[in-house]
C-alpha cells in the first residue's frame, strides 16, 4: 500500500518510533529484529514509503500481530 505512494513522492506518517520507544527499544534492536538495516529503520520512522513486505518485518519485531497493522501504519 505504501508503494502507491512512492511514484508520487509522498510520504505517509506512521508510529513505528512511537511505539519502539515505548518499548524502550534502540533503532538499531528493532533493526536486528526486524532484519532490516538501521538506515533503513530511520528512514521509516521519518515517513519515508517502504515495502508491504518491510512494513510487515517491523510489525512482527514490534511484537505485534499483523492484524494490528493499523496501530503502526495508520493509512
Amino acid at each position: 500500500m505504501y508503494d502507491q505512494f512512492r511514484h508520487l513522492g509522498v510520504d505517509v506518517q506512521n508510529h513505528v518510533k512511537e511505539i519502539r520507544e515505548s518499548l524502550l527499544m534502540s533503532k538499531a534492536e528493532l533493526a536486528r529484529k526486524a532484519e532490516l538495516s538501521p538506515l533503513t529503520v530511520n528512514r521509516i520512522e521519518k515517513g519515508e514509503a517502504c515495502r508491504v513486505s518491510t512494513m510487515r518485518k517491523i510489525i512482527l519485531a514490534l511484537g505485534l500481530d499483523l492484524s494490528e497493522r493499523d496501530k503502526v501504519f495508520p493509512f
